[in-house]
């Protein structure tokens, strides 16, 4: 079982860039697969991005300014994403599993509390 904490969200104008942190506590990290979702008001929550150690996988909306990475030393995995737009206005969260990276968050049976991110025009 892991514990997770976001933190990275906040108020940032179009264009501009942010890195998510997701902070994990639990016996053997480095063999989870970790998720990022986000979630807009009004709207489902949705996959962004999911690593494990064989590879990343994004979503298509995500692809080209998203990048997730993981530090194990840390236990800690990171979203970042560039050329920020009004529509990635969401809370996102962290999520982690056991098993390969999936794009339903059903699959994931551990979840953050989430970081909020806003973007101005």
């Amino acid at each position: 079982q892991v514990q997770l904490v976001e933190s990275g969200g906040g108020l940032v104008q179009a264009g501009g860039s942010l890195r998510l942190s997701c902070a994990a506590s639990g016996r053997a990290f480095s063999s989870y697969t970790m998720g990022w979702f986000r979630q807009a008001p009004g709207k489902e929550r949705e996959f962004v991005a999911g690593t494990r150690w064989t590879g990343e996988l994004y979503s298509d909306s995500a692809k080209g300014r998203f990048t997730i990475s993981r530090d194990n030393s840390k236990n800690t995995v990171y979203l970042q994403i560039s050329s920020l737009e009004p529509d990635d206005t969401a809370v996102y969260y962290c999520a982690a599993r056991q098993g390969i990276v999936a794009r339903n968050r059903y699959d994931y049976a551990y979840w953050g509390q989430g970081t909020k991110v806003t973007v101005s025009s």
